[in-house]
């Protein structure tokens, strides 16, 4: 008789540590319940003081599975920890679709990308004693063109040891063809320069959604799970709303609705139908 396969084990990753203190309290909740076993900080947000940091290594602590890795960010309405970052809209980062424009149109400095990853890597190591277990970017900037050659190059150098993230779909689902598409077809160029560099990536990506609607999140996490593979990512965005967080991002009330599923019943009978696992 066939012994029954094990359940497939997934990084579930809850984005954005160190934004606002309300999406810190909701990550550090559902680590500390087992509900996530991922989450990336954003070392430029201003919620990244000792007690913040501290509060992640105790939830993590007590859920050694959690993998904790950087958020690199490059987009406004954050700011460089490099004095002489560029290019730069009033001493901010670039919105974001002017940073993948200029990528595109090759008007990004690799060198001067390279010189701020480094930065927020050493800010990191220096905030949790080590290096990160993973490394991936806000809004996907690490795929962007101009941006992923120095972005695998600093990981390699500052931490040899990390995963990346890579955003190609396993199937599509949730989100917008057009965008969907871009999406993969820059995951596609970055998977193939990883590998080059001898650098890991997930084996697959799933999470994105349409965030100017308000669908039923789980409806979206049962179509996520179906058929990820083993290794797959889940990314999510767990939080409470506060006056930081709509001071700096448009995606708030979704934050809540993620938090109250993900920390609800609903979830570990959906993750065990699907026979997938967190451990």
């Amino acid at each position: 008789m066939n012994e029954a396969a094990p359940p497939r084990r997934i990084w579930l990753c809850a984005d954005d540590y160190g934004i606002s203190p309300g999406v810190n309290r909701a990550i550090c909740d559902l680590i500390g319940r087992g509900r996530l076993n991922a989450t990336s900080v954003m070392v430029v947000g201003p919620a990244t003081g000792r007690d913040d940091i501290g509060a992640l290594q105790s939830a993590a602590a007590g859920s050694p599975r959690c993998a904790i890795g950087l958020h690199v960010t490059l987009t406004a309405p954050f700011r460089p920890l490099t004095m002489h970052f560029r290019p730069a809209d009033g001493g901010m980062f670039l919105p974001f679709a002017k940073l993948l424009r200029a990528g595109l149109l090759r008007r990004l400095d690799p060198e001067i990308i390279h010189a701020e990853l480094m930065v927020q890597l050493s800010t990191f190591s220096e905030m949790f004693g080590r290096a990160p277990d993973f490394v991936d970017g806000h809004q996907h900037a690490q795929l962007f063109p101009g941006v992923r050659e120095p972005f695998l190059a600093a990981v390699k150098q500052a931490a040899p040891g990390a995963w990346v993230r890579q955003g190609g779909r396993h199937q599509p689902a949730g989100l917008g063809p057009l965008k969907a598409l871009v999406l993969d077809i820059l995951s596609a160029q970055f998977r193939r320069r990883a590998a080059q560099a001898d650098i890991a990536c997930n084996s697959g990506f799933a999470g994105a959604y349409d965030f100017t609607r308000r669908p039923d999140f789980g409806a979206l996490m049962a179509q996520f799970l179906e058929g990820l593979p083993e290794g797959g990512l889940i990314m999510c965005h767990p939080g409470f709303v506060d006056d930081t967080l709509v001071s700096l991002d448009p995606l708030t009330d979704h934050r809540e609705h993620e938090h109250a599923f993900l920390g609800g019943e609903d979830f570990p009978r959906l993750l065990a139908a699907n026979k997938v696992t967190l451990g």
